[in-house]
């Protein structure tokens, strides 16, 4: 190829990026700026359960009548990201208890604080499901209505505080606002609800992670109690949720028990950066990217949640109804993230029984995600994925698509 094919091909690819919308995505700014912004529009100050209910919405819904009731349909469930490719046919009565669940979650009735349980027989569509709202969670923050923000402190090495770079990101890209003291969050959010125009009324919940805490209070004390000298360290950013990048979202299942221990869910000590911070008891010499703080301001999916050894479902229990959980040799640490898992009927049947596990049992709402028994719901599966224009250079029999829906339904 000449060089001039490849220099044209190199513009063609460059032409096809914005460099506008990369700068948007990773605009930074100081904490001022952002309580601007936060002013204008309490929404990116969201927690989880608000961002995927908004974010379900956001795509639209239609109705129509099942058996003389009135259904939902989310046209979220039909996968508007990768042209149908996770789409969920025939669960529309389903999908709706799980939206109302993540409503409720939502505006604060108490389901925030339960394990979202995706419960049917294998091959139901509970991977898709969960996979489908991982996939929608990360896509939206990309845009304007899902925009997070997280911060950094930034201070001269000499000092030490903040390590040889200068700087020091939030290990859980935390929300900027849990900067704001305690006691001075009423009166805040009190201002701030004033004229607030925006879905959900501004509630400033959970506290620092250590690190941050730590970092905090060191600059308190050198600034002698000064708010706005302590804030000139502070850079606040825009980030995006990325799955492969393990920001925000994040994945567990079960795995040799011999070789799993619950760091893979809580983080464990930087031995590295004990020989920069002096301790292992210093925060800062922790990697806080055990699976639950990854998945901190997003999702987390728990793959057959409860084929997990005990010792890992005990960690759900205080991330679900506490919205904490406990790093080794720190004190408990806050999360905000939507809790996932799914199973199938025999180790469903294996918690029923369990009279060990009725705390778990009791932070749970089952979502039932049945095959489909509707022979027009069936054929929109096959049709997916066997359909005109998917196969190519295989010759599929007229009327195939039709038996094997038939068979499929008169199975179940």
């Amino acid at each position: 190829m000449s060089e001039t094919n490849k220099k044209d091909l190199l513009n063609f690819v460059a032409g096809l990026q914005s460099p506008k919308n990369f700068q948007d995505l990773h605009w930074e700014g100081g904490f001022g700026q952002y309580l601007d912004l936060v002013k204008g529009n309490p929404n990116i100050s969201r927690n989880a359960f608000q961002r995927m209910y908004d974010m379900i919405l956001g795509f639209g819904t239609t109705q129509f009548n099942e058996y003389k009731k009135e259904v939902t349909h989310y046209k979220f469930f039909e996968d508007p990201f990768d042209a149908g490719k996770d789409a969920v046919f025939g669960l529309d009565v389903h999908l709706m208890k799980l939206v109302n669940f993540l409503r409720s979650a939502a505006l604060g009735y108490g389901t925030e604080k339960r394990v979202l349980l995706l419960h049917g027989p294998v091959g139901s569509a509970k991977s898709t499901i969960a996979r489908l709202l991982k996939k929608g969670t990360e896509r939206y923050s990309y845009t304007t209505e899902g925009a997070l923000y997280t911060f950094k402190f930034i201070d001269d090495p000499k000092h030490g505080l903040v390590g040889s770079t200068g700087e020091m990101r939030s290990p859980m890209n935390e929300e900027p606002l849990l900067l704001i003291p305690e006691g001075s969050r009423k009166a805040f959010e009190e201002e701030i609800n004033k004229e607030s125009k925006g879905n959900y009324k501004l509630q400033i919940k959970g506290e620092l992670s250590p690190p941050m805490r730590m970092i905090f209070r060191e600059l308190m004390t050198r600034h002698k109690g000064d708010f706005t000298k302590v804030m000139d360290h502070v850079k606040v950013m825009r980030f995006t949720l990325s799955e492969k990048d393990r920001i925000g979202i994040g994945t567990f299942q079960p795995k040799d028990e011999k070789n799993q221990d619950s760091t893979e869910l809580t983080g464990d000590i930087n031995y590295r950066k004990i020989a920069e911070f002096g301790s292992d008891s210093d925060p800062r010499a922790f990697n806080f990217d055990g699976e639950f703080q990854v998945a901190n301001r997003g999702v987390i999916e728990f793959v057959e949640v409860l084929k997990l050894d005990v010792a890992f479902l005990y960690d759900l229990l205080g991330a679900s109804q506490e919205h904490v959980v406990k790093p080794k040799k720190f004190a408990q640490t806050y999360i905000d993230e939507v809790i996932i898992g799914h199973t199938n009927e025999p180790e469903f049947r294996k918690l029923q029984n369990n009279e060990f596990m009725e705390a778990l049992r009791d932070r749970t709402v089952k979502i039932d995600i049945p095959y489909i028994t509707k022979l027009h719901e069936e054929v929109r599966i096959y049709e997916k994925d066997f359909g005109k224009g998917k196969v190519q250079g295989v010759f599929i029999a007229p009327h195939t698509v039709e038996m094997m829906r038939s068979m499929a339904c008169e199975y179940v």
